[in-house]
């Protein structure tokens, strides 16, 4: 259960594990190619935990074609590329989204390549297929709490082109582990890949989505978290933001609900630049403290829907979603 606390210090004991690998992130619309940038779920939540110095270990894997320089040293391969990936976008008005193709694939992180030391927190955030049954099962037992962001899990990419599909959780080897992982993570484009419903029995499940916010659902609560207004020039990223900004709310002792909201300031600022996106330290500092100090006062007291009807409740979150 996350426990409510006003207290800016993170105790040295808070140690998370960011597990997923580096990319290279190729942007092309109306077929030019307008960015080349870091990628990979681990660049851009590392650029939130970094921002608010929470010390991390980061497991990722690259090839010696690897030109960028980061702050967490991955694990070079030399037998396979760097993951590459390429978004398409078009101006066209009945093509908003992207198309995503995973045009080369970095070897993946096997259990091996984990620390044998214990963590508070550990993060499964692949994007190319780098994270395997056998991997996440060994974050299960080195981890207090894993968070899983679903698109580790059910991406598969065309043996042509790459372009990157979803399948229902079910037809992965992920399935059983559902029941030992604390948090799962889904966009609200991949949350019908999951049943929902019985996820929320054995983990909080959090979907996102875009400018409406998010959600927070656990065994016997539905919370909507309003979003921030952002102006929308690449998507790229904003859920992994998000979900570097839940755990570094946990982290500092915020509640779920609150941490969930300070994960969509983070993803409202990530979609607003292209590529990786820079943090203003001070912001995310001050809006941290804004978070810890006023929110708690008011956020449980909100309208929700119960059987119909809206009526005026509090909820208890400390009660499913605490650890």
């Amino acid at each position: 259960m996350v426990k409510e606390a006003n207290d800016l210090s993170i105790p040295t004991t808070h140690r998370c594990l960011i597990v997923g690998n580096y990319c290279h992130d190729v942007l092309i619309k109306d077929d030019v190619v307008i960015a080349e940038s870091l990628g990979g779920a681990v660049s851009f939540i590392s650029a939130v935990l970094d921002g608010l110095s929470i010390s991390s270990d980061y497991i990722s894997k690259v090839g010696t074609d690897f030109v960028y320089s980061v702050n967490h040293r991955p694990i070079t391969s030399a037998s396979s590329k760097t993951t590459v990936f390429h978004a398409y976008f078009s101006t066209e008005t009945k093509r908003q989204d992207r198309i995503l193709k995973r045009i080369s694939a970095c070897d993946p992180v096997a259990p091996s390549d984990l620390p044998k030391s214990n963590f508070d927190f550990g993060l499964a955030v692949g994007v190319g297929g780098e994270i395997l049954p056998e991997t996440l099962e060994r974050m299960i037992d080195i981890c207090k709490v894993v968070f899983v962001d679903i698109q580790a899990l059910i991406r598969v990419f065309d043996p042509v082109d790459g372009t990157v599909n979803l399948v229902h959780l079910d037809q992965t080897g992920f399935g059983p582990l559902l029941k030992r992982i604390g948090f799962l993570k889904a966009s609200a484009e991949e949350a019908p890949y999951v049943d929902v419903e019985e996820a929320r029995k054995w983990c909080c499940v959090v979907v996102t989505n875009g400018k409406e916010g998010c959600a927070v659902y656990t065994k016997d609560e539905e919370l909507p978290v309003a979003p921030f207004s952002a102006f929308q020039v690449d998507p790229t990223g904003a859920g992994d933001s998000f979900l570097g900004g839940l755990v570094a709310g946990l982290v500092h002792g915020l509640n779920v609900p609150d941490a969930a909201l300070l994960g969509n300031f983070f993803g409202s600022l990530t979609v607003g630049q292209i590529g990786l996106p820079k943090f203003d330290s001070r912001l995310v500092q001050d809006h941290l403290i804004s978070l810890v100090m006023i929110l708690p006062r008011y956020i449980s007291l909100m309208w929700t829907r119960v059987g119909g009807t809206s009526r005026l409740m509090q909820i208890e979150w400390g009660r499913e979603c605490s650890i």
